[in-house]
């Protein structure tokens, strides 16, 4: 699961938000820094209760991606990107198909989400411009494996930025994936590859609600593509 995915269900809760947020935070910042789900627990019960609102958060993430990545939909859906990944790229092999496979899963099952309630996302953002960064680094700092001075920082650009909106669009959703790609040292993707994201978003859009849990099921009764 993606950002949006994570944590759009929790946007009357701030600070539990903001931990759905946390390990993927993290991993742009320093991926040998983790807040893994046996080191948020014992915090839940904290009686400082925007670090147990936090601490919850993550142990949501973890829980939510330990169901997410388990599914068959989620499965053949990485699957078959990569395969038509590899196709556009003129047959390349190797760690780029199969991330692009992976992550284009999760990105896209947060576009339809967005469109479905474009709305939502306004709140979900306003919802943690309502939190104090400060607050969240020093709670991360608690439960984490080492120190993220930066992610303060972090937590107030990803505000300003709003690049979960680019989602929606195939041009800035490929710039967005560069970004991607620079970050985690793989090449760009060549222009070519906006003639796949249609195809993309088909796949994903046909079986989102088998990629969701039960309670966002319940929000989202009927995906594009899928009968009601």
């Amino acid at each position: 699961m993606n950002y949006f995915a994570h944590g759009y269900q929790f946007i009357e809760d701030p600070y539990f938000l903001s931990g759905t947020a946390v390990p993927d935070w993290l991993a742009v910042i320093d991926r040998r820094v983790r807040a893994r789900a046996r080191l948020a627990r014992p915090w839940t019960a904290d009686p400082d209760t925007q670090v147990a609102a936090v601490a919850a958060g993550v142990v949501r993430h973890h829980e939510d991606d330990a169901w997410f990545h388990r599914t068959r939909a989620f499965a053949e859906l990485s699957l078959t990107l990569t395969v038509e990944a590899r196709e556009v790229l003129a047959g390349e092999s190797g760690f780029r198909p199969s991330f692009l496979g992976h992550i284009l899963v999760e990105v896209l099952l947060d576009s339809t989400l967005i469109a479905q309630d474009v709305g939502r996302l306004d709140r979900y953002y306003r919802a943690l411009e309502s939190i104090d960064p400060a607050a969240v680094t020093r709670a991360v700092e608690r439960m984490s494996t080492g120190l993220v001075p930066t992610l303060e920082k972090l937590i107030s650009l990803f505000c300003t930025e709003r690049f979960l909106y680019d989602y929606l669009d195939d041009a800035t959703l490929l710039a967005r994936l560069n970004r991607v790609m620079k970050r985690v040292k793989l090449p760009a993707l060549p222009p070519a590859f906006l003639t796949f994201l249609p195809r993309a978003r088909a796949h994903v859009d046909g079986r989102c609600t088998e990629l969701l849990t039960k309670e966002t099921k319940e929000m989202y009764p009927a995906m594009p593509g899928e009968p009601s």
